[in-house]
């Protein structure tokens, strides 16, 4: 039987280092970072308001189930603990149709 000479398998990406940003990526990232909890805010909004409405018609339907309406309770204390985070920032306008 022949032997194979094996090739060893590449180091991991856990242990390799990345190359640092260019000063003008740092500075574009230190500029964005204060919108990224509002960014969370708003998908997590955007999300449960979804839930919500599909929850809700299984509601008038009588066929919410009890996890159903756990869930349901999920989803609005999310869409409130968003809201406040949204308020808090003076940006109910991202998540508010204009008037």
């Amino acid at each position: 039987m022949a032997t194979q000479k094996l090739i060893p398998a590449p180091p991991s990406a856990d242990h390799a280092g990345t190359a640092p940003l260019p000063p003008a990526a740092v500075e574009a990232l230190a500029k964005l970072e204060p919108s990224f909890p509002l960014i969370q805010a708003v998908a997590q909004y955007e999300t449960a308001a979804v839930h919500v409405v599909q929850l809700a018609a299984l509601a008038e339907a009588d066929k919410l189930s009890d996890l159903d309406a756990d869930s349901l309770a999920h989803a609005e204390d999310l869409m409130a603990a968003a809201r406040k985070t949204l308020a808090d920032a003076g940006r109910l306008d991202l998540i508010e149709v204009a008037a």
